[in-house]
């Protein structure tokens, strides 16, 4: 059974349920005012009976029940029997003699009034109390509320075929309703069935706004959104590996190659070798940048940080770089060591890190004359903020929106040695630590890149 089926039958049986317990309160409650008033009757009509027979000893039984019909209009089956004070019968009215115990008697005489069935007949046992105040009599009066039994079946049938009819209109009204309710689920079954890997930037929309389905439809977009990051990043990784590897292999087969053509003195061979070794080294690094710009983007999506001090990374990628190149000169100034280490530390991937940190410092010392960076680190309400600050070309205003950009080098370092990967792979792991990278810079004035890391 399908959601909109189960909804319909559920909608259904609860709402038939209602119904049907509120026409069977009805009909209870009617059957009750019914039988009281019915009751109520047989009171009057006993005692109208008593005050005749009181009236007159005279009178006889035919006389009673023809002044009656003058009178009253009398209940279908009526029986009315009569007992004095001594427990004597003196009066039947009808075709069967009611015969009461002494019990019944003696608490009907004290003022209880007993009601009771006899053979499907409502029946009522009161006193009657006389006006020359001789013990009080008993009455038993016996009769069938036809009218009454009447009113109550019809009102029966009057309540289960309503009952019916309207189950039946409540059953159309719940597949309306849960058509309408489904249906937002089955255009978001239709929307994802038409998204595939070549359009997920498409959107999956819900005419609602604030609702669960619109949730869930938010919900798949943000799934969508990361899906789409995924694919990019590895058709990216694919287009940036393949254009820039192809420059060092064609240089590394066109220097085989000539070397094959004809023989050679060794010292040619060297050269041509070296020429191979050094393509080869270059295609090696760069292999290294965009399997490290592969790392981040997978990290994007499985990340397992801890916490570490800002500070001690930074001492490590200084040794680093200074280590891989000894020219160059890193100088890392504190602003002021605060006393609680907790506020160095903040949530991150260490070896990330390090490496943005030495991206930063090797492009700093990389486009400054003297091959030097100063590297600020301040504690400033629990931001922690450090700044990388070289004296090199500087770069123009109008290059600096595109400088995080995979593969963009400005003009005043084109000449330099580099891919454009450093930049973009460090804006990614910044971003990744929950931290800002900001960039200040002016033609022949240097460069500043100002990382922030925020409170936990």
């Amino acid at each position: 059974m399908n959601i909109k089926s189960r909804l319909t039958l559920l909608f259904t049986m609860l709402v038939g349920s209602i119904m049907a317990l509120f026409c069977l309160s009805i009909y209870y409650f009617y059957d009750q005012y019914r039988e009281k008033q019915f009751y109520s009757f047989l009171n009057e009509r006993a005692q109208t009976i008593a005050q005749l027979v009181e009236a007159s000893q005279d009178i006889s039984k035919a006389d009673i029940e023809k002044i009656e019909k003058e009178n009253n209009t009398i209940f279908l089956n009526e029986e009315i029997t009569i007992y004095d004070g001594a427990d004597s019968l003196i009066f039947t009215g009808g075709n069967e003699k009611f015969t009461l115990s002494k019990t019944i008697l003696a608490e009907a005489r004290a003022g209880r009034e007993i009601r009771t069935k006899h053979d499907k007949k409502e029946a009522i046992i009161i006193r009657h109390v006389l006006q020359d105040h001789r013990k009080p009599w008993v009455v038993m009066a016996v009769a069938n509320d036809v009218p009454g039994m009447n009113q109550l079946k019809r009102l029966r049938e009057i309540l289960v075929i309503g009952w019916l009819l309207s189950l039946i209109l409540v059953g159309v009204a719940g597949w309306q309703f849960a058509n309408d309710a489904i249906k937002p689920v089955s255009d978001i079954i239709s929307q994802v069935n038409n998204i595939s890997a070549g359009n997920l930037h498409e959107k999956v929309t819900v005419g609602r706004e604030k609702d669960e389905l619109a949730a869930l439809a938010q919900t798949f977009n943000q799934m969508l959104g990361r899906l789409e990051i995924a694919f990019l990043a590895q058709k990216n990784f694919v287009s940036h590996a393949s254009h820039e590897l192809r420059t060092p292999l064609a240089l590394i087969m066109s220097e085989a190659e000539l070397s094959l053509m004809k023989e050679r003195a060794s010292e040619e061979y060297k050269v041509a070798l070296k020429g191979i070794w050094s393509e080869a080294k270059e295609m090696n690094e760069l292999v290294s940048r965009l399997l490290e710009l592969a790392r981040t983007e997978e990290h994007a999506f499985r990340v397992t940080f801890s916490k570490i001090r800002v500070d001690e990374v930074l001492w490590q990628a200084k040794a680093s770089v200074q280590q891989k190149n000894p020219g160059y000169e890193v100088h890392i100034h504190y602003d002021k060591i605060p006393e609680d280490e907790e506020q160095l530390k903040r949530y991150g991937d260490e070896s990330l890190l390090k490496t943005a940190f030495m991206n930063l410092m090797d492009n700093a010392c990389k486009y400054s004359n003297n091959k030097t960076v100063n590297v600020f680190l301040k504690i400033q309400k629990d931001l922690i903020q450090v700044d990388f600050k070289d004296v090199g070309v500087g770069i123009a205003s109008d290059e600096l929106p595109f400088i995080f950009d995979t593969f963009y080098r400005s003009a005043t370092t084109i000449s330099k040695a580099g891919y454009g990967i450093g930049l973009a792979l460090t804006k990614r792991i910044i971003n990744m630590q929950g931290a800002s990278i900001e960039v200040e810079s002016a033609l022949g004035a240097g460069t500043t890149f100002i990382l922030k890391f925020p409170p936990f």
